[in-house]
């Protein structure tokens, strides 16, 4: 058996924003918590980096908007024990038509789950949002407690925590081998280590790791377009002019969302971009730019001409982002099928940055077999058949 010195409570494998709040989680349960990276942190080649991430309460699913709740908490204890600011309330501003039936049953579970929201007829908002332009029979949704998130100094105060707790974070140590049992054997470029539990949150990564352990989920691996562009006048879409987040639904024909967040990280150029992507492994994610690249651009370009007036329409600066999909953009929060001390948090399809403070303590429960106070039924992997439970 191995030393005590060299045992883990757990291991948790990747440290995006929902493997950090895993780890975070365990170190306040004081277990002996070991976060491993493969790149050297800070990173920007997966799906947590950048400046900026939008929160909100504004879903379809009540399970969702259910869990925001204990999130916007979180969110606020982390910002006190950090003192810095991670989140700034803007308001979220849905925009469709208004017979669109998505934002139809975003404003029925808002009512449900007693979420203060407003909607907003054409010339209501006209008036309270003049440089949005809105074709007639557009209307929109207003969730007040929608706002940003600032990703970064998140993830910072998130390690920083961790370390002070207790935790261990090794970055530049890839896992190049995991081997399962009562006690779990993980390996990497530098060293192995022995775990009672093992968490994996590698993001695009995570089939590498999945495969040899019998079984691969159904994940669908993207790069997305993150663009900036230029105000005509800076900060007429800034934080200072009380412009809120906002997200498009069905606008300009585009067949996915289009979401932007008011200008700050670049002064004077706002983020807006495609909820969407196009397929890429994550070592491919610098390659040249694709066709469809191309073409998500040109939705936005309409998109930004037809709705953003004070824009200019081309992107001043264009970055690169992962999201991990699964069919049904739903996450995965689970067991190893076979493994039970192996424990499973994937398919956050780009939109799981502002819910990991309560995927975090899912994972982080599941790992510790205690009880869970959410329903997890639509996070579990037994809703896709055939995960090559063969190999079992």
């Amino acid at each position: 058996m191995a030393a005590h010195k060299d045992l883990w409570d757990a291991i948790v494998i990747g440290a995006g924003i929902q493997g950090c709040f895993t780890a975070y989680h365990l170190a306040k349960h004081r277990k002996r918590v070991l976060l491993l990276e493969q790149f050297f942190l800070p990173h920007s080649r997966g799906s947590s980096h950048g400046q900026s991430r939008i929160i909100r309460r504004a879903y379809p699913e009540d399970f969702y908007t259910q869990m925001m709740d204990e999130c916007y908490q979180i969110w606020a204890q982390l910002e006190q024990e950090a003192g810095t600011q991670l989140h700034r309330q803007t308001g979220l501003l849905l925009l469709g038509r208004k017979e669109n039936p998505e934002l139809k049953t975003i404003q029925a579970t808002l009512s449900r789950q007693g979420v203060e929201h407003q909607c907003l007829s054409s010339e209501e908002l006209k008036q309270r949002f003049p440089n949005i332009q809105l074709a007639s029979g557009e209307v929109g949704l207003l969730d007040k407690s929608g706002g940003v998130l600032y990703a970064d100094k998140a993830l910072r105060a998130l390690q920083d925590a961790i370390r002070q707790l207790g935790g261990i974070v090794h970055d530049g140590e890839k896992v190049v081998e995991i081997k399962p049992g009562p006690l779990v054997s993980v390996k990497t470029t530098s060293k192995s280590y022995q775990a009672k539990n093992l968490v994996i949150t590698a993001g695009p990564w995570t089939n590498q790791l999945l495969r040899p352990l019998g079984i691969e989920l159904p994940l669908q691996t993207l790069r997305i377009n993150v663009c900036y562009w230029r105000e005509k006048v800076p900060g007429s879409y800034g934080v200072s002019q009380a412009f809120p987040c906002f997200l498009g639904l069905g606008l300009s024909l585009a067949p996915h969302h289009i979401y932007g967040l008011p200008s700050r990280e670049y002064p004077g150029l706002m983020k807006v971009c495609y909820h969407h992507g196009n397929n890429a492994e994550p070592e491919e994610r610098d390659c040249p730019t694709a066709f469809s690249d191309i073409q998500d651009v040109q939705i936005l370009s309409r998109f930004v001409r037809d709705h953003l007036p004070d824009l200019h329409p081309e992107p001043a600066i264009m970055e690169h982002c992962m999201y991990t999909n699964t069919p049904d953009e739903h996450f995965i929060l689970d067991r190893h099928p076979k493994y039970d001390n192996i424990v499973i948090g994937a398919g956050f399809s780009g939109h799981g940055f502002k819910l990991s403070p309560v995927v975090g303590k899912i994972l982080c429960e599941l790992s510790m077999k205690s009880t869970t106070h959410y329903d997890l039924t639509p996070f579990q992997m037994s809703r896709f058949p055939g995960l090559g439970k063969a190999h079992l």
